[in-house]
């Protein structure tokens, strides 16, 4: 990897090195929201720098309240915009050092949702994951359903309740089914949970009708970014039989604020698991598209310092991006620019690696004590969850930032 030196201060620390430089929708004060790319502590103004005849991408695209419009102008274009400010920030007499207002200070930036979503789904598509379900719920001896490893399994999520990091999260009422009762009853859902996952961002459009193929996927792919799907486990145990997630899923997911382009993430592909036994052709791909990028999860009860409770890992999944938008249109489906495709629960093979409470309590049967000495088998009110992750390769950092939320009790 070309080393690459910036004269932005940028802490060694930082998820937002010279080398990332990822997309986001920011506003300051009671100014508009708008286009900007991270680089450490600072945000770059793209409708600033447009207005100064630095990129030629009119500003108009930068003006938006979301990234969609100009994330449809196409690879070609926004790889380009990238690429100038990467050449801007690195170069000595470099025309920004005469413009530090298009720098922003992070600290006195709101975050938005970086797009507009018009569609989420979320995929299935750790193993590790779905085996450990399979063997708290149904066959040890036979966790994954008979269809998991012909497929990458999904269903339709709900992209109206997906909120940025930051956002708090309000525990849903819901019914539930007690213990060795018959009858259901209303109430707030005492097994709240996280789960740790990542999505990625469409960013090309599909009309009705048409397939993405594997070969072609990455084309349609823009970017990644952190996300915590909450689920509410007992709600989701007695409405899941027989179409599955509803009520105990769509109360809210959440969504890092910074997009890292796939271009970013070059270095850090990896082959992906084996695939046994052999995939249907529409889902056979070639070269390495799986991501070796850190993942953590942290809880931090009010009042008392955060505990790290998952150390995870992206290159665990057995599907793939390219499969799961090669399966997810192959009956014709569409998709547009700003769909939002999450992973599914992130997990690996010990525990120390499970990406949620109800497998890192194993059901609830295990409790993970919290720095307080308070203990927790699944969330309690007024606990945030905070997910991180990054990739590093020689030296060279490249981060996501993070995705936090808090809960409030339910109403």
């Amino acid at each position: 990897m070309k080393k690459l030196e910036t004269w932005v201060t940028v802490p060694d620390t930082s998820d937002f090195s010279i080398y990332n430089l990822p997309f986001g929708i920011f506003s300051v004060k009671e100014g508009a929201p708008k286009a900007g790319i991270a680089i450490g502590e600072q945000i770059v103004d793209l409708a600033a720098l447009a207005d100064l005849g630095l990129l030629e991408v009119s500003g108009v695209y930068f003006r938006q309240s979301t990234l969609n419009d100009f994330i449809g102008l196409g690879k070609e274009i926004t790889n380009k915009v990238r690429l100038d400010v990467q050449q801007l920030l690195i170069l000595e007499n470099s025309p920004l050092k005469n413009h530090p207002k298009v720098f922003v200070p992070q600290q006195d930036a709101k975050m938005h949702l970086p797009v507009h979503i018009g569609d989420y789904t979320d995929f299935y598509s750790s193993i590790e994951h779905a085996t450990n379900v399979g063997k708290m719920f149904r066959d040890a001896n036979n966790a994954l359903l008979p269809n998991w490893k012909h497929l990458p399994v999904g269903y339709h999520g709900r992209a109206s309740s997906i909120v940025v990091s930051g956002t708090d999260v309000r525990r849903p009422m819901g019914q539930i089914l007690p213990k060795d009762q018959i009858e259901p009853v209303f109430q707030a859902s005492g097994r709240l949970d996280f789960e740790l996952e990542m999505g990625f961002i469409v960013g090309k459009r599909k009309r009705l009708g048409e397939r993405i193929s594997t070969k072609n996927a990455a084309e349609h792919i823009f970017g990644m970014v952190l996300f915590n799907d909450w689920s509410a486990r007992d709600i989701q145990k007695w409405e899941y039989v027989p179409l599955g997630p509803f009520l105990g899923k769509s109360f809210a997911s959440s969504m890092s604020p910074w997009v890292v382009t796939m271009e970013a993430l070059e270095p850090f592909r990896v082959s992906g698991p084996e695939q046994d036994p052999k995939v249907l052709p529409y889902l056979e791909f070639e070269g390495e598209y799986n991501f070796d990028i850190q993942l953590q999860v942290g809880i931090q009860p009010k009042g008392t310092t955060e505990k790290v409770v998952s150390t995870s890992n992206f290159k665990f999944m057995y599907w793939n991006m390219l499969q799961q938008l090669a399966h997810h249109t192959v009956n014709g489906c569409n998709v547009n620019v700003g769909d939002v495709m999450a992973s599914g629960t992130i997990s690996g093979k010990d525990a120390s690696s499970y990406g949620s409470m109800l497998e890192i309590s194993w059901g609830g049967k295990k409790s993970v004590q919290m720095n307080d000495g308070s203990e927790r088998r699944f969330l309690e009110d007024h606990d945030t969850v905070i997910m991180r992750g990054h990739a590093e390769k020689e030296g060279i950092r490249i981060g996501f930032g993070e995705v936090k939320g808090t809960i409030l009790p339910s109403t």
